[in-house]
């Protein structure tokens, strides 16, 4: 027998049937789960059974849960073109990638993502685990591109942030030969050759004379591992306050490398949601790659939907205090989880807005 849904988780079924073209027993329990992680903001199976919105016993809806995890094919270009559609501003989008090492379970895994950076957040679009340690490769990097533009199209791209880690020859030579515009961080004993005098000097050398909190653009083109490409600097100050030097490469416009690039450390504010301040999601006790994908699949959805309440809340509704150091006094992600929660959780709460329409893409 298919579980009764509540009058609140219902909207939802009736916004994810027309948008998913799944089942409606497999549109169900993925609203249960999605509601079920606002609620308890956490990833044990056990938690989220207790607080899914049907007549089902929690033995039964726990069962639900590890049977989808076991047996079900999740696709997650699905989830990717659904987010891609949420997302509250229009492409092209100025992408981050990034791979984050996390411990799911007993079992450490490298998560490489590309994400859409947006006002401080960046929203997860694409993943690939990596069961290995250490950095990705040209190709894993090369193949999570590639799915972006074949499901949203080199359009939708504007350019592409990282970090050290994501240097190499033939990574560059990728980017350049498809025209992708990139920001990338490289370390600053690098070397590199100056076409217009055969010189070939560290990265650093450039930028010698860069006073503190200074800034510069390198408008003359260099080879970098045999790529042309620009160069861009500033300098301030590591953890410890000694003087470190940022530079930058990219394929053109290296006049915007410093701002955009800054862009970056917002896919850093997403880790921290998934992990730590919202859904911790190392609580896991999954080991095998198929089953975490699916569920950091479902945890990337609540994390957009969170997010996305927030920022109206904040914007129409009552602004988020704040702090005297000029900060807010909570994320706009903590914000909206909090209120899907408070909603979700009490029938009797007068909502101030329709918390579903966010997860509509009409």
């Amino acid at each position: 027998m298919t579980p009764r849904v509540d009058a609140k988780s219902s909207e939802l079924v009736s916004i994810f049937h027309k948008q998913s073209g799944w089942n409606l027993a497999r549109v169900k329990f993925f609203v249960f789960m999605i509601s079920a992680l606002c609620k308890v903001q956490t990833v044990g199976f056990e938690k989220l059974a207790t607080a899914f919105d049907s007549n089902a016993s929690t033995s039964s809806s726990l069962r639900r849960i590890q049977r989808f995890m076991a047996e079900y094919l999740l696709d997650t270009d699905l989830i990717a073109s659904l987010i891609f559609r949420l997302l509250p501003h229009k492409p092209p989008f100025r992408l981050a990638m990034d791979r984050t090492n996390w411990k799911f379970g007993r079992q450490d895994i490298n998560v490489l993502v590309i994400a859409v950076v947006y006002h401080g957040v960046a929203f997860p679009l694409l993943f690939q685990l990596l069961p290995k340690f250490g950095n990705s490769n040209t190709n894993e990097r090369i193949e999570l591109v590639e799915r972006f533009i074949r499901l949203f199209g080199s359009a939708s791209l504007d350019c592409l942030t990282a970090d050290r880690e994501f240097v190499g020859e033939q990574w560059i030579k990728y980017l350049n030969e498809q025209r992708i515009r990139y920001y990338i961080r490289i370390r600053e004993n690098f070397w590199v050759l100056q076409p217009h005098n055969g010189k070939r000097v560290k990265a650093s050398w450039l930028f010698s004379d860069l006073p503190l909190n200074g800034c510069r653009v390198n408008h003359r083109i260099v080879y970098l591992n045999k790529q042309l490409c620009y160069l861009s600097a500033s300098k301030g100050k590591d953890k410890e306050g000694m003087p470190e030097l940022q530079i930058i490469i990219s394929f053109n416009k290296p006049e915007d490398a410093l701002t955009i690039y800054k862009e970056r450390w917002q896919i850093e504010t997403a880790f921290r949601a998934l992990k730590t301040s919202g859904f911790n999601i190392e609580d896991t006790h999954l080991t095998e790659i198929e089953r975490i994908e699916k569920l950091f699949a479902l945890v990337i959805v609540a994390f957009t939907w969170a997010y996305l309440v927030g920022d109206y809340l904040h914007r129409y509704i009552k602004p988020i205090q704040i702090k005297k150091h000029g900060n807010k006094a909570k994320s706009l992600f903590k914000y909206g989880l909090t209120y899907i929660a408070t909603v979700l959780l009490n029938a009797f709460f007068q909502d101030d807005i329709d918390i579903f329409k966010f997860l509509s893409c009409t």
